[in-house]
């Protein structure tokens, strides 16, 4: 009967170990990715983005169809684009040019994406780079394809939607 008793302690501590874990797990991802589920955040005429704990806007969308992990950066001229995820949607390297980037200057190369799409918000024939050196998974959504829509701050919120005609 006591080795009963002790197993059924050892369950409770487990269960209660995984809602911890389960209640964690929400909470970092939450504060990374607020973004993470993109139907919460639709709006009529586009999406509404919420900061980060870090400040930025982060947002999954897709490039060429394939699911990617945005950065939304209003000063990054184009979409850059980590060489893994590149070689991942698909994109074809062109001609090299000087760019500069967070961690100094560096050598892109130059690529016409065939379709991005943020959230309902879609974009074809977009200019981006792809950066060799670049770290990470994470591709910047920069101003070729933001500029084809409206964007604004309001309070903590990035509300990119369409161009009224």
């Amino acid at each position: 009967m006591r080795n009963w008793g002790v197993g059924m302690i050892a369950a409770a501590w487990l269960l209660l170990g995984g809602v911890v874990w389960l209640f964690m797990h929400g909470w970092v991802t939450r504060q990374v990715n607020p973004n993470a589920d993109l139907a919460q955040l639709a709006v009529a005429d586009g999406v509404v983005l919420k900061r980060n704990a870090g400040g930025h806007f982060m947002a999954p969308g897709r490039i060429n169809g394939i699911e990617v992990l945005f950065l939304v950066d209003t000063g990054a001229t184009g979409v850059a684009l980590p060489a893994a995820v590149a070689r991942r949607v698909g994109a074809q390297s062109g001609g090299p040019v000087r760019t500069t980037t967070a961690a100094g200057m560096t050598t892109a190369y130059t690529t016409r994406l065939e379709t991005v799409e943020l959230a309902g918000l879609a974009a074809r024939d977009v200019a981006g780079v792809i950066v060799p050196n670049m770290p990470g998974d994470t591709v910047l959504l920069g101003m070729s394809f933001l500029s084809r829509f409206t964007v604004r701050m309001e309070g903590g919120e990035m509300h990119i939607g369409m161009r009224q005609p």
